[in-house]
């Protein structure tokens, strides 16, 4: 697979985004989002994916934190979208059960190119801190149409509310990683009949 490396940018009256991606990197991260708790789970995406990632946000924090998560959820989407091109040798299919103490939760992707979120938590709080728990699903909703894949994410188990919301990230970027990789046995080949994805 030749370089699989996407940077776009996003400009609006309430963010400006600067994102890139290395699907094939080491796991880093350099993030400037002005949300610390979530610079902390998309951490876990770029370590548990294996994917570098670099993001540069100026958001209006001052009104709330849900136009940068939303924002940046979309410009992920557009650049793993980018970044992976027609999809010839790539598994497609990803999944992952992540626990963190008393959570667990598990998460499917499917590279279709059909976007579908199907979101399965019940969060036990309204905040982690300042976050607001329900910018967890804006975010993967921004990711999953723009980056036009199919995305289960279920919470098995877990009563506190930062180990639940962690295990959605991390097992999100262990089955990213697993959907993204090479298929020796289909070097070249679009993983569908239609032969499109």
């Amino acid at each position: 697979m030749s370089t699989r490396t996407a940077a776009v940018s996003r400009a609006t009256k309430e963010t400006k985004i600067a994102l890139s991606i290395n699907l094939d990197g080491k796991g880093t991260a350099e993030l400037n989002t002005g949300v610390p708790f979530f610079e902390h789970m998309l951490d876990q995406i770029a370590r548990h994916g294996m994917v570098d990632l670099k993001i540069d946000c100026d958001g209006d924090t001052h009104v709330d934190d849900h136009h940068t998560v939303e924002d940046i959820g979309i410009a992920l989407g557009t650049a793993l979208k980018q970044a992976l091109g027609d999809k010839a040798g790539i598994v497609r299919y990803g999944h992952a059960y992540v626990p963190l103490d008393e959570a667990l939760s598990r998460v499917v992707i499917d590279l279709s190119g059909r976007p579908s979120l199907n979101y399965r938590v019940n969060h036990t709080a309204p905040l982690i801190g300042r976050f607001d728990t329900q910018l967890v699903r804006e975010f993967f909703q921004g990711l999953t149409n723009a980056s036009a894949m199919t995305l289960h994410i279920d919470n098995i188990a877990g009563f506190n509310e930062h180990h639940i919301v962690e295990t959605i990230f991390k097992a999100f970027g262990r089955a990213l990683r697993m959907a993204i990789s090479a298929d020796d046995r289909s070097a070249g080949v679009i993983p569908s009949t239609k032969g499109a994805l």
